[in-house]
Formats: C-alpha cells, sequence, structure tokens
C-alpha cells in the first residue's frame, strides 16, 4: 500500500496507527487451525429437525394443504402451519416505523414467489424431516406471474403483494418513487449541445457463503431461549424475532461469533423467528439449517436494478443536466429493498458537479425471490450505471474519460443535487494519482486541476427548481427520447458508440445518429422539496452525498 502524503498535507495529523501497517486479525489462528467455532459447533442434545415445505409456483393461490402421509412419517413431532404464526406478516425494518409489514413468515394461502416456505416440519432427524417434506401435498390455482420491473408497473399488471396493495413501494406516504429534483433539468436538455442516453441492467447476483443460513435455538426453563446464529446483525435479528413472535426482546439471548461467510446475506433474519416459534411449541432444542440448495433459491439477492440515464452535455465537457430512472426489482417482498432504493437516490448523481439534476428511483415488486442486501447495495448499481455512461459521454464529445470526469467532479463549495454543500472533495486528485500509477497521460490543464480550486460562487447556489411530481408510469417509459430546443431542431441522441480501447486520447468527432422527437411531459402538481442528507465527520472523501468517501 502506497499513501500519497503530499495530497491535503495540511489536513494531515499523520498519526495512523492501521492504515498501511501489517496487522494481525485477531481470528486468524482459529481459522487457519480449524478451531473457529461456528453456530453449528455447538452440540446440543435432543435436537428437532426444520425443514420447510417450499412452492413450486412463481405465484398461486394454495387450495389445499395434505400433509397426512407426512405426519406419519417416523420421527415427525409437529408441522407447522401459517396459523401457528403469532404476527401474520412482518418487514424487518417496521422495527424502525419504516416501511410495512408485508412478508409471512409461512404463505398465507398464496405464494408469491418459487421457493416460498409452505409449511415447517419438525422430525427427529434430518432424514426424518426431508421424508416428511417430500410427503406434504399442496394443491394451487395458478396465477400470472410478473418477472420484469417495467411489466410490473404497467396497468393491469397481476398484483404480486395485497399487503403493499400495488407493484411499487410509495415512499413517504405519497411519492410513488424515491425522487430528486434540482434545477430545470428539461430546459437544461433543450439548450444542451448533445444529449446522450444509455440504458444499463444488472442482474440479480447471490452471496453464495461457504456456510449457509441457519441457527441452533435451545430453551429454557426460565422460559427464555439462547439462539446460536450466524447472523451479520445480532441485535438486529433478535430485536426482529422478537417483534414477530410478539415476545419482550429479553427473553432471547442471541449468541454470534464467527459467520462463514455473509457480504449481506445473513441480515434478513428468516431462520430464527420460525426456529424459535418451533422452540416454543415443543419446547425442544430446534435447529434450522438452509440446504445448499436452499441457499441458492431463496436466500435473498442483490436485486436486479435497471437504469435509464439521460446526460445533457456541452462540447466543452461540461454536464449541464442528468435524468436518471432507476428500477429496483425487490422481488416479492420488501425486505431491504425499500431501504437500498433510497441509497440509490442518493447516490444517483455521482461525484460530479451537475446543475440540473432529476432523479426517480422505484422499488418495484416482482414474483421473484425477494431481494435484500449485498456489499453496497443500492451504490453498486448505480456505481456501474453512471461510471459506464460517463464513458459513453466522454467519447460522444471526442473527450478523454480521464478528463471529463476531472472537467464535472466536485469542488470545494459546490451545491450537491441534495442541497448540502460540497466539503473536502478529493476525486479530482484521486483521478490523478490513477491516472499516473496506469500511465495514463494527461494534459496539463488536467494536471493542475484541484478540489479545493473552482467551486463555490455561482456553483454555491441551489438553482431555480420547477415543481414536478412522478407517478407511476406505464412499461418502457424509462426510455429516453433526446431533448428538444425550445422552437427550432431537435438535437441529436448519441446512442453508445463501439467500445473506447483505451491508453490513447478519444476520438474528436462525435458520433453522429438520426435525430427523434421527444414527447412533452406531462407533470403532476407541485411536491415537496427534497429533504437535506445528514452528514458525517470523517475526512477527505470522494463522496456524492456526505462528506467524503475514503
Amino acid at each position: 500500500m502506497r499513501i500519497r502524503k503530499e495530497l491535503f498535507a495540511d489536513e494531515r495529523d499523520d498519526d495512523l496507527r492501521l492504515v498501511g501497517r501489517p496487522v494481525r486479525r485477531q481470528d486468524i489462528e482459529g481459522h487457519v487451525t480449524g478451531r473457529s467455532t461456528f453456530f453449528d459447533d455447538h452440540p446440543v442434545s435432543g435436537l428437532l429437525h426444520l425443514r420447510c415445505v417450499r412452492s413450486t409456483e412463481h405465484h398461486a393461490r394454495i387450495r389445499s394443504i395434505d400433509t397426512t402421509a407426512a405426519e406419519r412419517v417416523p420421527g415427525v413431532r409437529r408441522i407447522l402451519r401459517y396459523a401457528d404464526l403469532p404476527k401474520k406478516a412482518h418487514n424487518i425494518l417496521t422495527i424502525f416505523n419504516f416501511g410495512i409489514d408485508d412478508e409471512p413468515a409461512l404463505a398465507d394461502g398464496k405464494v408469491r414467489y418459487m421457493g416460498e416456505p409452505i409449511v415447517a416440519v419438525l422430525a427427529e432427524s434430518p432424514r426424518a424431516a426431508a421424508e416428511a417434506v417430500a410427503k406434504v401435498r399442496v394443491d394451487y390455482d395458478h396465477l400470472p406471474a410478473v418477472f420484469d420491473v417495467e411489466e410490473a408497473l404497467k396497468p393491469g399488471a397481476p398484483l404480486v403483494n395485497e399487503y403493499i396493495g400495488r407493484n411499487w413501494f410509495r415512499y413517504w406516504g405519497d411519492y410513488d418513487c424515491q425522487q430528486i429534483r434540482f434545477g430545470d433539468v428539461e430546459a437544461a436538455l433543450r439548450s444542451a449541445d448533445l444529449v446522450v442516453t444509455g440504458r444499463y441492467q444488472m442482474s440479480p447476483i447471490e452471496h453464495a457463503p461457504l456456510e449457509t443460513n441457519g441457527c441452533i435455538v435451545v430453551p429454557a426453563e426460565d422460559g427464555r431461549f439462547t439462539v446460536y446464529t450466524c447472523t451479520q446483525g445480532l441485535f438486529f435479528s433478535l430485536d426482529n424475532t422478537a417483534a414477530q413472535l410478539k415476545i419482550e426482546s429479553n427473553r432471547l439471548h442471541f449468541i454470534g461469533g464467527t459467520v462463514g461467510g455473509g457480504f449481506g446475506g445473513k441480515v434478513d433474519t428468516v431462520v430464527e423467528p420460525l426456529a424459535v416459534l418451533a422452540a416454543m411449541l415443543t419446547g425442544r432444542p430446534v435447529r434450522y439449517v438452509f440446504s445448499r440448495a436452499e441457499e441458492m433459491q431463496v436466500s435473498s439477492p442483490r436485486g436486479a436494478e435497471r437504469i435509464y440515464i439521460e446526460d445533457g452535455v456541452m462540447r466543452d465537457g461540461r454536464i449541464v443536466a442528468r435524468k436518471i430512472t432507476h428500477y429496483h426489482d425487490a422481488g416479492a417482498y420488501s425486505r431491504l429493498s425499500t431501504y437500498g432504493t433510497i441509497k440509490s437516490a442518493a447516490h444517483h448523481p455521482g461525484p460530479y458537479y451537475i446543475p440540473n439534476v432529476r432523479v426517480d428511483s422505484w422499488c418495484v415488486f416482482t414474483n421473484r425471490t425477494p431481494s435484500s442486501a449485498m456489499r453496497g447495495f443500492g451504490v453498486t448499481g448505480g456505481d456501474f450505471a453512471l461510471e459506464s455512461h460517463m464513458d459513453v459521454v466522454a467519447r460522444a464529445i471526442g473527450m478523454d474519460p480521464m478528463e471529463f470526469r476531472i472537467r464535472n467532479a466536485y469542488r470545494d463549495g459546490d451545491m450537491k443535487a441534495h442541497r448540502k454543500v460540497t466539503q473536502g472533495a478529493a476525486l479530482i486528485e484521486c483521478v490523478q494519482v490513477a491516472a499516473e500509477l496506469a500511465g495514463w497521460p494527461l494534459s496539463e490543464e488536467a494536471r493542475r486541476a484541484s478540489s479545493r480550486v473552482g467551486g463555490g460562487g455561482e456553483r454555491a447556489r441551489i438553482p431555480p427548481t420547477p415543481p414536478s411530481r412522478t407517478r407511476a408510469p406505464a412499461a418502457g417509459t424509462g426510455r429516453f427520447e433526446p431533448a428538444r430546443s425550445g422552437a427550432g431542431e431537435p438535437r441529436r441522441a448519441i446512442t453508445p458508440p463501439p467500445a473506447w480501447t483505451g491508453g490513447q486520447a478519444a476520438p474528436t468527432a462525435a458520433p453522429t445518429a438520426e435525430p427523434a422527437r421527444r414527447e412533452p411531459e406531462r407533470r403532476e402538481p407541485p411536491s415537496e422539496p427534497p429533504r437535506p442528507g445528514s452528514g458525517h465527520g470523517a475526512i477527505r472523501f470522494s463522496s456524492v452525498f456526505g462528506s467524503r468517501r475514503r
């Protein structure tokens, strides 16, 4: 690791005790010797093993459930149904007074994704539990399913989640999507020299931890329960389990420890509530662990994302307008996707000064496996789309992509689209160092640029912002057409050109495209201005909505 101490030297105190120095991990000896203790390493006698009967349909009503044959399997002790649930639906964010309880722990008479748990079998051995699960017969009435976010927003699309009542999450009581409004985007697009559009897609990604989701619950004589678990959020899962079971949290003693891979995939609290309920109803210790097949099929992946970007740019390289429509596929239930969509909206303008920004981030429900957290979810997809699009725009105007980023980067004193003044920007210096290490040639002007110079002043003001509110669109409206000037010729829309090979200056001539017309946008009554975000006290970041990103 190399630390560039000459950058922002007057802001350094150089008291770093860990950064840049080799530090021995506290858990390394246990890992390399195989002595690290995981949740499944705790010896408990008299265990019952829990397995779930899961839906074979993407979307269906349950006509009947026949457990007669399963109950006759030797070793089966109990079968849990929806009627056994103390709380009929839950969402893990409602403990923070956000969101809607929209997901039953066992199917409520309808299944909304393939693999949804319907009943839970408790047996003396894993083999008996698996045999009983195979003997449960479920009769379905098939329902039409929807798997595409834009199709889900069409009028007449199958309703996925009746708890929500629509196929998208409504924010703050009256907003169909998470929105940012800053400046007059439509006017800026009309005045831009070029309008460059792009469509970007990320598929769901499974975490695939070596250790699958699971827990062991041990009841005590005093009515408390000890839960050995691999959750990534120990107290978060404890509070959610207590809420789902309608018990006091002091009746639960969660013991974590080493997590055998998580990456965000072990915060949804999907195994603990059923296991504790089973222990409550039987008085026996219960082990509930996903099989590898279950982990791959029904544990929450990173959600699929589709992002449309429309940039208005001047030939000197200034981005004057950015319009983004982001669709986040939550799957059948909200879990943490509603929060991830908020993060995406906050992140979307990127670390660039753009005087006119409009963002609509949608949390959409489909009949896919519920998605949730994974390594920067809500931000990673936006970064992929934004930085890919920055390369596309740079090629379109014949500008080096590194210098294009330096040209548009935040400077200290700039007003962000979230109505927060930039402090301690560092993107310019990061790009300069990256170019140096990669042997990427920069012009003298780009090498001399500084995050401390050129910001503030006119760039610090909040521009007049026409009121607008986005409502649920018909499918396909995220696809942007090129902007038109007020009374003249339509502007050219630049579609992505062939990939630039890098290493040399970008082509000097912008690619051409056929002109197209934009339909006038219908505006709704005025909305409230975006709520300002909160900052943090960290130093020298290259950030989009906090002070800096290290």
